[in-house]
C-alpha cells in the first residue's frame, strides 16, 4: 500500500510503502515522549518526499546520528532519519491522511536506547 502524509500545513508531503498490517513503536525517549511521535520504520527506497524539501529543517542531538526533520512553517516532525536505522526513513504514522487496516502500537523503551536499539534494526531492510 502507498499511504500519503504531510506535516500540518501541507508544505512538506511525501508518500511512503507499507503493508496494510503494521507495528508501530510508542517510544519513551525525552523527544518522543514530548512530541507523540510514533514511529514506522521503513527501507528509504520505500520513502518519497513529494513536496517542501525546502521547508524542512534539520534538528540533531546527543550524537547528532539522527536527523530529526521540521517543517518549518508549523513545526511538525513528519518523519526523520533515525540513529537506529539511518538507511531507513521512520514515519510519524500520525502524519498519514489514511492510516493502515491494522495497526499494532508496541512500547520501546527509548529512555534506555543503547539497550534496546538493535530490535530496530531489521526494520529498515
Amino acid at each position: 500500500m502507498v499511504y500519503s502524509g504531510s506535516c500540518h500545513c501541507g508544505a512538506v508531503q511525501f508518500e511512503v510503502e507499507a503493508p496494510e498490517a503494521v507495528e508501530v513503536e510508542d517510544c519513551n525517549c525525552s523527544i518522543c515522549r514530548m512530541t507523540g511521535f510514533l514511529h514506522l520504520i521503513v527501507p528509504a527506497r520505500n520513502f518519497h518526499l513529494l513536496a517542501g524539501a525546502d521547508k524542512l529543517t534539520t534538528y540533531r542531538f546527543n550524537t547528532g546520528v539522527a536527523q530529526h526533520k521540521f517543517c518549518s512553517v508549523c513545526g511538525i516532525k513528519p518523519f526523520y532519519i533515525p540513529r537506529s536505522n539511518p538507511d531507513g526513513v521512520d514515519v510519524n504514522l500520525r502524519c498519514l491522511k489514511q492510516q493502515p487496516a491494522h495497526v499494532k502500537v508496541v512500547p520501546f523503551d527509548g529512555q534506555n536506547w543503547e539497550a534496546n536499539a538493535a530490535a530496530l534494526a531489521h526494520k529498515s531492510t
